[in-house]
Formats: structure tokens, C-alpha cells, sequence
């Protein structure tokens, strides 16, 4: 039996999502099933190829839904959980009930634990720092900017690796290696941590070029790093720099997209007034109420630049 797992790729929350739902639907029906992982990434002409539902069971978890018809799991926490009207009204009529969404969760990680506990009775109780870790990272808990910036926790770390490594083998290696091992251990296997040095070493760069490049105007950071070739930045930079901030608008590119990139600052001492993931849904994007993001198609770059700028002002408003 083959088991197939759509995850959000190259973030922490999709790998541990991916690892926990492999450990539950172990223990149903699938315990003998070979489990295959294939990251899901964010794309401005977003679409569910057939090739992907190739398993006998097919899941996706902490991304957007599917109509296909061997979709046969689904787990999100998104504000911008669809790609259409037609999607939405598509889950509702869903009988299944293993298809099933909740915005109020801060991590789908977080998500899925609880609600097979629920309704399944099952738990995993080695995974409980995997658990709590996936809610500290999609949920922005850390303590300050500096420690989210510092990264000393091996979570912490191994998130650098997730989001900054190229292509999925040492995602997916990290996805086996969550269900069974401590974070610890993860991160001291020799080939991640040799990947973590490299992204470490780019990580203080991309400090000086945010530092360098950044803009902060009435509580509002942008920077541009199309020139730089930057595809991904921890995201808590921004506000470790420009401490006095409440938001941060950016532009990247990448080999797949031209990205927007808007988020809010975890430490901010006024309410924030914005819904980030409604501003993005205007411009075909989405996200969470305090962290969001555009795709744009390759090379349209002064698309992005226009959004980015409306939104900026709109926020600085």
C-alpha cells in the first residue's frame, strides 16, 4: 500500500505536520503502507496536478484544498485555506469527515494532534516537543527578536535548515527523522548540521543586506532584494533591526516566483489595525491575519513592486 503526504514545503510547521500525520494513520489502517512525501509550494497559477494523488491514500496537510477525487485527507489552519469560490463550497459538501480546517490553530501541527486525539484516542506522546516547537515557530512565540534571530534551540536551527536547504531530499530525510528522534538529534545528524553552518553563514549576510537595503517608515519596513537573488530571509530580521516597527513588506524573487512578502512584528506594543491574509487575498495571495504573502509569476517583478508599494502606503496609513 502506498501512502502519499502534500506538505508545505521548505516550513518547519509542514514537515512536522507531514512527520505527525505519518505517525497517526500509522497506527489506523496504513500501519504496512510505504509513505512518499512531495512539498507543495506556493505559485501564482496554482494547480493540483493528477500526478500528485498517486497513493492508494493521498493527504495534504498545512496546505491549501483540493477537489481531486483520491484526495482522501486534508488538514489546514489557514485564513486562505482555497483557491476559489468553487474549492470552498467543494469541502463543504465533503461527507468524509477527514477533511477538516481550523484558523483558530496557530500550527497545523498543533491541529492535527488535537484532533485525532479527539476522535481517534491517538497520541504520541514523544512527539509532544515536536508539537509544541511547530506552535512556537508558525506562531511567532519566541521570547524576543533577538532570540528568534540568534537561534540557539535546536527547533530553531533545524528551521533555518528546512526553509533555506534546495530541493526535497533533506526536507524529507528531516520528515523521517521527526518521527522518532529528538529535535536534539536532528539537528546533530552530520549533514544537516553541515547544512545548518552553510545557512548559518548566509543568515548573517542577509542581516547586513536587510540592515542595508531596509526602510522603516511609520511603523512600516520595506526592502527590495530582487538585485541581491535572496529567496528566503527569517522573517523575524526585519523587527530584530527596526525594533520600533509593526510591519514589514518585502520583495524576492526566486526560481519559481516572484514573491510579496507582508508580516507583522510578534512584539509590537500597539494593536496591530491590519488583516494581513485579506489584504493579500485582493491580489491573489493570502495567509494568516498577522503574516502573509503574493505570488507572482516568474520575471514579473514590477507587478510585485506596485502591490508592494500599495500595500506599504496602505499600512503606513
Amino acid at each position: 500500500m502506498k501512502v502519499r503526504v502534500l506538505y508545505h514545503d521548505h516550513c518547519f510547521d509542514g514537515a512536522a505536520s507531514a512527520a505527525y500525520i505519518t505517525r497517526f494513520l500509522q497506527s489506523q489502517q496504513y500501519g504496512s503502507a510505504d509513505f512518499y512525501y512531495t512539498g507543495l509550494a506556493h505559485r501564482a497559477d496554482q494547480l493540483f496536478e493528477d500526478s500528485l494523488f498517486d497513493g492508494d491514500a493521498n493527504v495534504i496537510v498545512d496546505f491549501k484544498y483540493a477537489t481531486h477525487p483520491n484526495l482522501t485527507w486534508w488538514f489546514d489552519h489557514h485564513q486562505s485555506a482555497f483557491l476559489s469560490p468553487e474549492d470552498a463550497e467543494h469541502f463543504k459538501l465533503d461527507k468524509s469527515g477527514q477533511k477538516l480546517l481550523d484558523p483558530s490553530y496557530r500550527s497545523c501541527t498543533k491541529f492535527i494532534s488535537t484532533v485525532v486525539k479527539d476522535r481517534y484516542a491517538f497520541s504520541a506522546p514523544d512527539l509532544e516537543d515536536l508539537v509544541t516547537w511547530a506552535d512556537i515557530v508558525d506562531g511567532a512565540l519566541y521570547e524576543s527578536a533577538k532570540a528568534a534571530v540568534e537561534m540557539e534551540a535546536p527547533a530553531m536551527k533545524l528551521t533555518l535548515v528546512i526553509e533555506g536547504s534546495k530541493g526535497p531530499t533533506l526536507v524529507q530525510k528531516i520528515i523521517r527523522l521527526m518521527q522518532k528522534d529528538s529535535l536534539e538529534q536532528i539537528i546533530s545528524e552530520p549533514t544537516i548540521q553541515a547544512e545548518y553552518q552553510r545557512l548559518h553563514e548566509i543568515h548573517l549576510r542577509n542581516i547586513d543586506v536587510i540592515r542595508k537595503e531596509g526602510d522603516c517608515q511609520r511603523g512600516v519596513i520595506f526592502f527590495d532584494l530582487v538585485k541581491y537573488g535572496i529567496e528566503g530571509y527569517n522573517k523575524f530580521i526585519p523587527y530584530y533591526l527596526f525594533p520600533d516597527s509593526a510591519y514589514t513588506v518585502s520583495v524576492s524573487t526566486s526560481t519559481f516566483r516572484t514573491k510579496v512578502s507582508v508580516g507583522s512584528n510578534p512584539w509590537v506594543k500597539e494593536p496591530l489595525r491590519h488583516n494581513l491574509a485579506t489584504i493579500c487575498e485582493r491580489y491573489g495571495g493570502g495567509g494568516h491575519p498577522k503574516v502573509g504573502a503574493i505570488s507572482f509569476p516568474i520575471g514579473a517583478v514590477e507587478e510585485a513592486r506596485k502591490a508592494a508599494g500599495e500595500i506599504r502606503e496602505e499600512l503606513r496609513a
